[in-house]
C-alpha cells in the first residue's frame, strides 16, 4: 500500500443557477396576477371613459335642446310682452280693429304656435290675432288667468300640458297692469306639443337614450321616444327629478322615472322656464365597453391558460431534468464499488468545511483508514474476493459514522478518508475505535482482514489549509503500520512558526 499524498487545496465549484419548478410555478403565477390587475385597471379606466363621453353628450345633447326651447320661448315671450305693453297705449281704443291688430300682432307668425288672445279683467275674451271679431270666450276659471290675477309680479306663466283650440299645447302667458298696478287682463299665447315633436325627430337618438321637458313644478311636458301616457304626469318626487328642479345643472345616477330602469339622468336648465332632462340607460353607456371586455377578458383566459399549460409543462420537464441531474451528481460524487463519497466529493466537502471551521472556530477532525495487506490478499485470493473486503469495510464505516455533517469517502484504491467536523482529538480516535472493532467483528477471528486508521484535530486558523491537517492524518496512519497495524494513532496537527505566520 502505497504512502498516500495530501490533495492541493481546490475550490468547490459553483453550480450554475437554475430555476426550480416551484420558482417557475410561482413566478407564473405572479405574472398573471400583475398582467391581470393592469389589465383590470385599464377596464376601469375604460368605464369610467364610457360614463365621462356618455355625460358629456347627454350635457351637449340637454344643453343644445334647451337653448333651442329656450330661444322660441323668449321670442314667443317678447310677443306677449309687446302686446301687454301696448294694449296700455291710451290711443289703442280710438283705432280701428284692422289697425289695432297691425299694431298688436306685428311679431306673431310661426308654425307650432297658437294665436295670441287677450283677455280682460273678468277673463273674457278680448281681441284675438286671428280674427277681427273673435267668438264669446270665459276663461276666468283657467288656471294662467287666475295665477295672474292673484300674482302681481307672477311674469310669464308656462301652463300645463292640455287641449288648447284644438290642439294639444301648453299656454303661455303675462298679466296686463295698469300704471297703477291694478289687474287689467292677461295675453296667452300656445304653443303646440307638435313643435317639440318636430324638434327631437331631427335627433338621432341612440338606444336606451331618452329627452324629457318638465316645467319647474316637475310636471312632464313632453318626453322622446314620444310617450303620450307620460304628458301631464307629475314626477317631482322622483329624487333625479327634484335635483334637475332645484340645481341649474348636473348629473345623476337614478332610476328612470318613467321606465324604471338605472339611468345616466344629465340637465341644464338655468332659469329657464322650461326643464330639459337628457338620459341614458347605463346598458347602453356600457354596451361598447362590456363587448371590448368580453373579447379582452377571453384573450387574457386564453392567455392565462397558455401560460398555466406552458408553465405545467416547464414545471415537470424541469422536475425530470432536476431528478436526472441528481442521480448524475450522485454518481459523479459516489463511488460505485463501496456506495461511499468519491475522492471528488471529499475534496469538495473538506474545502468548505475547513472554512465554515475558520469562521465559527470549531475542531475538525479527520480519519485516514486503510485496509492492513491488502494488496496481497488481493492477489492471493482475487479481485471479487478484494472487492468484497473493501465493501464490508465501507459497510463498517457508514454505521459509524451517522451524523449529517460528517463525510465518510473512498480516498483511493483501498483508503478510506472520515471527515468528523465538531470533533476534538478524544472524539475522532472514538470514532476510529468504533470503526475498527467493527472491521475486526465483521471479519472474524480467522480472517486476516483488518485496518489502520490515522487520526488528526484542529481548529483551523487564517494561516493554515486544510492539507496540514490531511498530511497530519497521514502521518497517524503511517504511525499506526509501522506499530503494528490494525490500531488507531493519533497525532497532533503541528501550528504555523511564527515566521510562517508573519509571511502569510
Amino acid at each position: 500500500m502505497g504512502r498516500m499524498r495530501p490533495q492541493s487545496r481546490t475550490g468547490r465549484a459553483q453550480p450554475p443557477w437554475r430555476l426550480s419548478a416551484r420558482t417557475l410555478v410561482t413566478c407564473s403565477i405572479f405574472t398573471i396576477i400583475g398582467f391581470s390587475a393592469i389589465c383590470a385597471s385599464v377596464m376601469i379606466d375604460l368605464r369610467r371613459g364610457e360614463e365621462v363621453r356618455a355625460r358629456q353628450s347627454l350635457e351637449n345633447l340637454a344643453a343644445g335642446i334647451g337653448a333651442d326651447i329656450s330661444r322660441n320661448i323668449e321670442l314667443y315671450d317678447l310677443s306677449l310682452r309687446a302686446v301687454a305693453g301696448n294694449m296700455l297705449l291710451p290711443e289703442i281704443r280710438d283705432v280701428s280693429k284692422p289697425v289695432r291688430h297691425l299694431i298688436l300682432f306685428d311679431r306673431t307668425s310661426a308654425r307650432n304656435f297658437g294665436a295670441i288672445q287677450v283677455f280682460d279683467a273678468k277673463g273674457r275674451l278680448a281681441i284675438d290675432s286671428t280674427t277681427l271679431d273673435p267668438s264669446p270666450e270665459d276663461r276666468s276659471d283657467a288656471d294662467f288667468f287666475q295665477v295672474h290675477r292673484d300674482s302681481p309680479d307672477g311674469g310669464l306663466y308656462v301652463g300645463r300640458p292640455a287641449q288648447h283650440r284644438g290642439h294639444d299645447s301648453i299656454v303661455l302667458s303675462r298679466r296686463i297692469s295698469t300704471p297703477d298696478g291694478h289687474f287689467a287682463g292677461v295675453v296667452a299665447g300656445s304653443i303646440r306639443l307638435s313643435y317639440f315633436r318636430d324638434l327631437f325627430g331631427r335627433l338621432t337618438l341612440g338606444t336606451g337614450d331618452s329627452l324629457t321637458v318638465f316645467r319647474r313644478d316637475g310636471t312632464v311636458i313632453v318626453s322622446a321616444p314620444f310617450d303620450p301616457t307620460a304628458i301631464g304626469r307629475n314626477l317631482a318626487r322622483a329624487p333625479a327629478v327634484t335635483r334637475a328642479l332645484t340645481e341649474p345643472t348636473g348629473w345623476s345616477s337614478s332610476y328612470g322615472a318613467l321606465d324604471d330602469l338605472p339611468r345616466l339622468l344629465v340637465w341644464r336648465s338655468g332659469t329657464e322656464p322650461l326643464v330639459v332632462v337628457a338620459s341614458r340607460t347605463w346598458d347602453s353607456v356600457y354596451a361598447v365597453w362590456r363587448s371590448e371586455a368580453a373579447q379582452i377578458g377571453a384573450m387574457m383566459l386564453a392567455l392565462i391558460v397558455f401560460v398555466l399549460a406552458a408553465t405545467q409543462v416547464a414545471a415537470r420537464e424541469i422536475q425530470l431534468r432536476s431528478k436526472v441531474e441528481s442521480r448524475l451528481e450522485q454518481l459523479a460524487t459516489t463511488d460505485p464499488l463501496t456506495g461511499l463519497k468519491n475522492r471528488r466529493k471529499f475534496d469538495e466537502t473538506i474545502e468548505s468545511e475547513w472554512r465554515r471551521a475558520q469562521r465559527t472556530q470549531a475542531p475538525l477532525g479527520l480519519l485516514m483508514i486503510d485496509a492492513d495487506h491488502f494488496k496481497s490478499y488481493n492477489d492471493t485470493h482475487g479481485h471479487q474476493a478484494g472487492d468484497q473486503v473493501l465493501v464490508g469495510i465501507a459497510v463498517c464505516i457508514s454505521d459509524s459514522v451517522r451524523r449529517a455533517g460528517d463525510c465518510a469517502a473512498r480516498y483511493g484504491g483501498e483508503e478510506f478518508a472520515v471527515l468528523l467536523p465538531g470533533s476534538s482529538d478524544t472524539a475522532a480516535l472514538h470514532v476510529a475505535e468504533t470503526i475498527r472493532c467493527k472491521v475486526a467483528i465483521w471479519a472474524g477471528e480467522t480472517s486476516s482482514t483488518s485496518i489502520s486508521i490515522g487520526v488528526a484535530s484542529v481548529t483551523p486558523t487564517r494561516d493554515t489549509d486544510w492539507s496540514s491537517l490531511l498530511s497530519a492524518a497521514d502521518k497517524a496512519l503511517y504511525a499506526a503500520k509501522a506499530a503494528g497495524r490494525n490500531r488507531s494513532v493519533g497525532v497532533a496537527v503541528p501550528k504555523p512558526s511564527a515566521a510562517a505566520a508573519l509571511a502569510a
